[in-house]
């Protein structure tokens, strides 16, 4: 009891304060996800999301060096192609966009680890995550069908020299299937980071932007988890492990954090929390008008995910994060 007890003591110096801290932020927690186009010399900023850019592959592989120099391990590759199909031909075609930057980067920068986002929305002419019922305006992805797609992508994307295959579309049984592909290709060494709690989220917004991939119609909601739901996640995270996966993710991150505390505690696995688009476009909105400290809300907020038990973390913030870091 007070006056004994004085929990102020252990603040009362910066070092102290950094002696006792529980939770550390590093670069080594980090990815930067990067959007690869077609192209030459193109560096294409994403209006809603100021400092995100669409870039061609020798811009991604300038980007990729500078990632490495500032500490962090990986960047996670996302594609824009120059044609879109019902086949999502460009997610798993050789000459695809991704297949190209992943490529590039490992050749010039071998030691960074390159996650490919193994989905087929940016590819498809529709803007959903597969295959649809002809006809279809709902929005309803033919599961099966789709699960062909998505494991010719992964082993296309092994070829091409990915490091780490990251599942997305929320397709029940992705995971058993990617893994099914990889191993017959020979690819057994290649993990797969699922998302395996992906919500059918309002934050996603800026991605689309982004990616270019708004679906034409309906939603991904008949996919994509309801936020309501908690439950629900720790089945998903069962399913997938069971399937073979050899990390998960949770996303978006922000309004989560309950989630991610959950995964953590019911898998010994590593998870991966995605600070998704919207959540960097409200900051940087915030920042561009003086409301907040961008420095501090950024790396309040990056420790405050994996505080919550996230080993990894997709932000669009990791470069100007990995800087603070670096400056102490």
């Amino acid at each position: 009891m007070f006056p004994i007890h004085r929990p102020r003591r252990l603040r009362s110096h910066p070092q102290l304060r950094r002696m006792v801290r529980e939770t550390v932020l590093t670069t080594s927690d980090l990815i930067y996800p990067l959007f690869a186009v077609p192209g030459s010399g193109v560096s294409k900023e994403v209006k809603s999301m100021p400092g995100v850019y669409q870039l061609s592959v020798d811009k991604i592989v300038l980007e990729a060096k500078e990632v490495y120099d500032l500490g962090i391990p990986a960047i996670i590759l996302f594609g824009i192609p120059d044609s879109k199909d019902t086949d999502a031909t460009g997610a798993w075609h050789h000459c695809g966009i991704v297949q190209e930057a992943a490529t590039a980067v490992k050749e010039a920068v071998p030691e960074l680890i390159v996650i490919a986002d193994t989905c087929l929305c940016e590819y498809t002419s529709h803007g959903h995550c597969g295959y649809l019922e002809l006809g279809d305006l709902t929005g309803r992805v033919l599961n099966d069908p789709t699960l062909e797609l998505l494991q010719k992508t992964a082993v296309s994307q092994a070829k091409a020299g990915v490091d780490i295959i990251a599942p997305s579309g929320m397709m029940d049984g992705f995971v058993q299937a990617i893994r099914s592909g990889l191993d017959a290709a020979g690819y057994t060494e290649i993990p797969i980071l699922s998302y395996a709690a992906k919500y059918a989220s309002a934050y996603y917004g800026p991605f689309r932007d982004a990616a270019e991939s708004s679906p034409q119609f309906g939603d991904r909601r008949t996919y994509q988890m309801d936020p309501g739901n908690s439950r629900e996640a720790l089945k998903e995270i069962g399913l997938d492990i069971s399937e073979g996966a050899d990390m998960l993710m949770v996303k978006p991150a922000l309004a989560y954090m309950d989630i991610i505390w959950r995964v953590k505690e019911a898998s010994n696995l590593p998870v991966a929390a995605y600070n998704v688009s919207g959540e960097y476009s409200m900051v940087k909105a915030a920042a561009l008008n003086g409301w907040i400290n961008e420095q501090q809300v950024v790396l309040e907020t990056l420790t405050s995910f994996k505080r919550a038990g996230a080993d990894l973390i997709l932000t669009y913030h990791a470069k100007d994060a990995a800087r603070w870091l670096n400056q102490g």
